[in-house]
């Protein structure tokens, strides 16, 4: 069939891998240093990696291309999460996506360090996919990037089990976060939401891109919020 699909200049391109992570299907990859569309049938041809590449080597046009499949498009992602990172191939390993295996829970003795509650990646919230694997049926934490830094035992207190998910409503761009949102809670029978936020005004905003999202998502799940003080209290 002819539709619309993405183009790469391999000329132009020099294999940043901006546009990796802008892609929620998983179609474009960095091979040899180039991105290159891993399969027609992967791409939905919307363009949404359009403005992510410095060098314009992206663009739409209209061609002979198999039909966009999301079923191949799941099985893509899913493939993706526990696969081994790629050397030297340019593009950024934060937007891999990877699931991590807990820990069996163990006697640990006093003075052994802290193990880390981390379970998935990327976690910034604007390069998670909506059809990451680890979405599905999770327990989220929403946290302001502020908040690890702030509370001493966001890890063990906060983190454990759940699916983390981070932002900043202060400099990012907070419509984009709670369309993502929205998507994520409307796609993937999410458990529960919490947010993690700090005490200081702006931070309120992520709270209610929350309540928005959830409202936007006819998610049937409580909110639950954490306010970490300045000092680094859980008030």
């Amino acid at each position: 069939m002819k539709r619309n699909i993405i183009h790469i200049d391999e000329d132009k391109c020099n294999g940043c891998g901006l546009c990796v992570p802008a892609c929620a299907e998983g179609a474009i990859q960095i091979i040899d240093g180039k991105a290159r569309l891993a399969a027609d049938n992967l791409c939905d041809g919307l363009g949404a990696c359009l403005g992510h590449c410095p060098q314009d080597a992206i663009h739409v046009e209209e061609r002979e291309a198999d039909e966009f499949d999301e079923a191949a498009v799941e099985k893509h992602i899913a493939k993706t999460v526990d696969a081994k990172p790629a050397h030297g191939h340019g593009g950024c390993p934060s937007a891999r996506l990877m699931s991590f295996e807990k820990p069996q829970s163990a006697p640990v003795a006093a003075n052994a360090p802290q193990a880390s509650a981390i379970g998935n990646w990327p976690v910034q919230l604007k390069l998670i996919p909506v059809s990451a694997p680890f979405l599905k049926g999770a327990d989220l934490l929403l946290a302001a990037d502020c908040a690890p830094f702030a509370y001493a035992d966001f890890h063990r207190d906060l983190l454990t089990g759940k699916v983390l998910l981070i932002g900043c409503p202060k400099l990012d761009d907070v419509e984009e976060y709670k369309q993502k949102l929205t998507a994520i809670l409307a796609q993937n029978d999410v458990k529960s939401l919490t947010v993690a936020y700090m005490e200081v005004p702006c931070c309120t905003g992520l709270v209610a891109l929350a309540k928005q999202a959830l409202a936007a998502s006819g998610a049937d799940i409580e909110l639950q919020t954490v306010c970490i003080g300045i000092r680094g209290e859980r008030r």
